[in-house]
């Protein structure tokens, strides 16, 4: 396993993490469901009730303490709410989960008995917070989520992840969801499933829930969202669930109605990630060996292009011509666009691949120009154009 941090195939110390299976709660995906925010004694206790009935959540989940972009907002009852949830416990008999932002926090939830605790977008995204709680929470037993940061940065989540296996917490998750958007979006967090999948990747020991209530921002987009979790074989959901959406005190546009929640794990596909049909088994090598075939050609076609790329920027530097040329570059963009939508496939999609391939053929062809200036073998005054 090679370990330097700028090599594609870098990959974690391993983690001796407790997979979600064995957290003690059942089988099979993670279902965390509950509130965006502890409102009332009487809100937690018909939404605990309502969801215990449908028989399909491991973990009941209730804000207590909100970060709130504006001071005006609702932010949680505090403190106070933790014996709130000690009855939902008690007499529905639900674990219960709670999100935490401070040190205080967490030493209040472990004295309260509450059975798992997890590290919101917001405190995730300040490694001095993560690393307070992570000395409050030295030695626990309990589980500890971990959401990802705001911005997409999978440096930031691994080490939120790693300041709490160092507290000597072995049961850990990760949740995914989404990231804050640049521009309007469907979603109200960018789902970038890739960066989940890198996490994995990294961490391969390491259980990653979804939060499509985030994710989605949207009721009407949750139970898609989290079949695309299911579907990615993610160890978990986190569902934002309200009595009243509509009244909610916060985040009321993502939330589900009991009704809502129940009809949507009916109808959800919970998948295997694997089968012991022999028939499944051969026809999936089949099809695994072709596309292992295709991938190997496109690295060969991709080698010869960055060769062809390279001989270009020597011809252009001796010549005294820039890198750039944005017809050029328009051209590529619009010829390959619409052959790849000729082909069946999505024009984003071909956008993106040309959008990469020319950037690397850019920088290429500025290193053969760099090398060549170096050499003293181009004319300084074609080799000093403007690129993009």
């Amino acid at each position: 396993m090679r370990t330097d941090r700028n090599s594609f195939f870098y990959r974690e110390v391993p983690m001796d993490i407790v997979q979600t299976d064995l957290w003690g709660y059942g089988e099979g995906p993670l279902i965390i469901a509950g509130p965006c925010s502890a409102e009332s004694e009487e809100q937690l206790m018909a939404i605990a009730v309502a969801l215990k009935a449908t028989g399909r959540v491991h973990l009941f989940r209730a804000g207590l303490w909100k970060p709130r972009s504006r001071p005006s907002s609702f932010a949680g009852e505090g403190f106070r709410a933790l014996g709130w949830l000690k009855r939902v416990k008690e007499e529905t008999g639900l674990p219960v989960t709670v999100e935490v932002a401070s040190p205080e926090h967490a030493i209040a939830c472990l004295e309260a008995g509450i059975d798992a605790v997890w590290l919101g977008a917001r405190t995730v995204s300040n490694p001095f917070s993560v690393d307070a709680i992570a000395t409050a929470l030295h030695g626990a037993t309990i589980p500890v989520m971990v959401k990802n940061p705001l911005s997409p940065d999978l440096e930031l989540w691994v080490g939120a992840i790693e300041r709490i296996y160092s507290s000597g917490i072995r049961k850990i998750a990760a949740v995914h969801r989404g990231f804050t958007p640049y521009d309007k979006s469907r979603y109200r967090n960018l789902p970038k499933w890739e960066l989940a999948i890198e996490l994995r990747s990294r961490i391969p020991s390491l259980p990653v829930i979804c939060d499509p209530s985030h994710m989605s921002g949207r009721a009407s987009l949750v139970p898609e969202t989290a079949q695309k979790a299911l579907d990615m074989n993610m160890a978990g959901l986190m569902i934002e669930v309200h009595n009243d959406p509509l009244h909610a005190l916060s985040d009321r546009d993502q939330q589900l109605d009991p009704e809502a929640f129940r009809k949507m794990m009916q109808e959800l596909h919970f998948r295997i990630s694997t089968s012991g049909d022999i028939g499944f088994i051969n026809h999936l090598e089949e099809l695994r060996n072709r596309i292992d075939s295709i991938d190997h050609q496109l690295i060969g076609l991709l080698a010869s292009r960055m060769r062809i790329s390279e001989e270009m920027g020597e011809f252009k530097c001796r010549n005294g011509v820039t890198v750039f040329q944005l017809e050029r570059w328009l051209e590529i963009l619009e010829s390959r666009t619409q052959h790849g939508i000729s082909e069946g496939l999505d024009n984003e999609f071909v956008g993106r691949v040309i959008r990469i391939i020319h950037e690397e053929s850019i920088r290429c062809q500025d290193e053969v120009m760099k090398r060549l200036r170096s050499a003293g073998a181009c004319p300084p005054p074609g080799c000093e154009g403007e690129k993009q």
